[in-house]
Parts: C-alpha cells; structure tokens; sequence
C-alpha cells in the first residue's frame, strides 16, 4: 500500500498540468496512467494558445524546449470555410511576450505533444509516476479513497483523488455520476494523411460542410507533409441521421468539390480512429466528497471548436489550486470541494455556454453562408474573430445587436 495526499489518474495534458501545477505549489503526488509512455491518444492534435498561456504561467522554459522540438508545426491563422464555400481568413494574435516565443497555437500529434509533457513532469522529484497501470477498483473510506489495480499488485490510499482519465472516465461514470446526454456530447474520427494538395503550413482549416453541420470537417497541417484529417457530429444529430462518422469522411474526400481534387493522391497513413467528446455545454458537478474530474473526464471540451486540452490544462490548474485549499484547511468535503466547481464555471462557463449557442445557429447552412458572405471582408469582424482565438467569452458580443451595428458601420 502506498500513500500520497493527492492521487492523479491519468497522465494525458489535463492530470500532467495538474501534477505540475501541484509541484509548483509545493505539493507532492502520485500520477498514474494505464498506458506506456510514448502512446497514441486520438485526437485533432490543436494546441491553442489558452495551453501556451497556462504553460507561460507556469514556467516559460517549458515553452521554449517545446518549441524547439521538431514534433510541432506553428499555426497562426485559421480558414472556415462555408458550406457555399466562401472562405473566411483569420489571423491569429500573436503572443505579446518576450518571454515566450510569438506562435500564437500549434498542431503536435497527441503521441509527442503527451510525451513531452510527462517528460517535463520527470523534472520534477516531487511528482511520483506510474506507468502502465490501469486503475480499476476505487474503494470509498473514511479519508479519502484506497484505488488499484485489477491484480491489486498497485494500491494507493489517498486523501485527495484527481481523474483525469478522459471523455471514457469509468470513475466519472459509475461513481461521480456523470452520464452521456447526446445533446451534449459529440462523436468524431481523425485520420492521418500525406500528400495533401494546397495545405498551407501555418493554417488550420475548419470546413462547415451542409451534411454535417453543425459539426465541421477539419484539415490541421503536420511536420514533414503529414496532416491530421477529420470530422465531428453531436451525438443527437448523429442519431437523428444516421450518419457513419467513417463512410462520410470517406464520401466526402471522395466527392466534395473543396476536397476531392486535394485529396485524389493523398495516401492515408494507418486506420480511420473514432473518439468520444462529452461536451461543456452543460453543467455538471465535477466534485465531490474527496474527488474532482479534471477535463474530458469532467465534460469540459468545448462545444464550438471541440478543444479540450486548453480546458484540461485550465481545469487542471484549478484542482490544484483547490488542493492546496483543501490541504491547508484539512477540509475534502463536497461542501469545501464545491468552491472547485464554482472557479471552473466562472473561469470557462461563460465561454461554453456561448460556444453551444452559436453552435446551435450554426445547425442551419442559410444561417453559416451569410456569415461567411457578411464577414469575409469584413476587417473590423475579422479583429474580433482574432480576439476570440484567445478568450472566446468574447462569443457573448455576437448575440449583442449593437455589436452587428458597429460591425456593419466600421466596415
């Protein structure tokens, strides 16, 4: 039996920021994670710049050896594209720090970009890891909670138990409670591609196709001419029409006029790999006696964009922050976790409940195409659209008349 104040479980961004965040407070713990390091996490592979503002905070040194890895490629611009076709191009702001490097976000595969994290918690002594173990009993006490492993060669007895395990979490489901609503969960595949034609390295492009929305269909540049390709659906509307996510990727590389001229030599690189995304768009407890969810494992990816390693790592930050508390008043109860829940909802609450409303508008092609046709030229527009590459709380703006006003005025 071992023993540790704070338990992590799961090692992907969201339970590694939090570890991180815990050292810098001074704070030991366990992380433990059922797979091998280097792994493969399916995923769109985006890091925005709400992970390189957390990481800034934390310590720039960790941006700077990311950087300089040969794993990422740096994005700093955005194409959607409307289902009439019409582009919209817009420039990220960059980052206004010498301390940092400028890129505003990058695309890394999730098998380097998760790596590297885990390396960077191996700096740190205070932080226990345990790899290739698969937490799988979880037993209630009177202090907090004794977790192993199916063979119980791995016991750990706890006062505090993070999860952050992912949109999967069996914790989150069986004991927190947190249950899949399809109105508030999305189904996706990606796949990897080279030899895509017309890429351009430093865009990501986000296509809102009329069979698929209000999901998108995604193309976000690699190193070495790689790309990762795919699509995304809430789990309603993938009822509702019957949509395989799979054989409508493949349709629409086939047959799409925006695609199919690009795609004809493209060589897909391995299997076409679905994933869950239980999204924020509704609240949800993330807390309680003894425990708190940190990011897919919470429902905390976001309803527009589908990003959810900015949130595990804000999520994240904020659990051990909520641990320190917790240690200093010797207090794990619901009623003191809840403040937990409360710091999430006012930090990302705003933004996803936003996100989910133009989500909704964006359900009707009419509504999308005359966006794309007012804003396309649209400079005053296109700063805004900027801006909320960095705080998309902004997204309350567009349901505000006079926001309109003034765009169509400063044209």
């Amino acid at each position: 039996m071992q023993y540790t104040d704070v338990c992590i479980i799961g090692a992907g961004p969201g339970g590694v920021a939090t570890a991180l965040k815990l050292y810098a407070l001074g704070i030991d713990c366990v992380l433990v994670d059922k797979a091998q390091f280097p792994r493969d996490k399916v995923c769109g592979d985006a890091i925005s710049g709400k992970v390189l503002t957390l990481l800034k905070r934390l310590d720039p040194a960790i941006l700077h050896r990311f950087a300089a890895e040969p794993m990422q490629i740096g994005i700093h611009n955005i194409a959607f594209v409307a289902p009439n076709l019409r582009e919209v191009h817009i420039p990220f702001r960059p980052m206004q720090s010498p301390e940092v490097p400028p890129t505003p976000g990058y695309v890394s595969p999730r098998l380097d970009f998760d790596y590297f994290l885990l390396q960077e918690a191996r700096r740190c002594e205070r932080i226990q890891i345990i790899e290739n173990k698969a937490i799988t009993t979880f037993q209630r006490i009177e202090n907090g909670f004794i977790v192993g492993d199916a063979t119980n060669e791995l016991q750990i007895k706890t006062r505090l138990l993070i999860d952050a395990t992912g949109a999967q979490s069996a914790f989150s489901r069986r004991y927190a409670g947190l249950q899949k609503d399809p109105h508030h969960h999305a189904g996706a595949v990606r796949a990897y591609f080279q030899g895509v034609k017309g890429m351009r390295l430093d865009t990501i492009e986000l296509h809102f196709i009329k069979s698929i929305v209000p999901g998108y269909f995604w193309i976000f540049p690699l190193p070495n001419g790689r790309a990762n390709v795919g699509l995304g659906l809430r789990t309603d509307e993938l009822s509702r029409r019957r949509v395989n996510l799979r054989e409508e990727l493949q349709q629409l590389l086939r047959t799409h006029p925006a695609l199919r001229e690009r795609f004809a030599e493209a060589t897909l690189e391995g299997d076409i790999k679905g994933f869950p995304l239980p999204l924020g768009s509704k609240p949800r407890p993330i807390s309680g006696d003894h425990y708190m969810l940190v990011g897919d494992a919470g429902h905390l990816i976001d309803p527009l964009t589908g990003e959810g390693i900015g949130n595990a790592f804000y999520s994240g930050f904020l659990a051990a922050e909520q641990a320190q508390a917790c240690l200093l008043a010797n207090d794990f109860s619901a009623d003191f976790m809840r403040a937990y829940d409360q710091r999430v909802r006012r930090v990302l609450g705003s933004e996803m409940r936003w996100s989910y409303r133009l989500q909704q508008l964006l359900a009707y092609p009419w509504l999308a195409n005359l966006l794309a046709n007012v804003i396309s030229n649209n400079a005053y527009f296109i700063r805004f659209c900027s801006e909320l590459v960095v705080d998309l709380a902004n997204l309350e703006r567009l349901f505000r008349p006079g926001f309109w006003l003034r765009a169509l005025w400063r044209k």
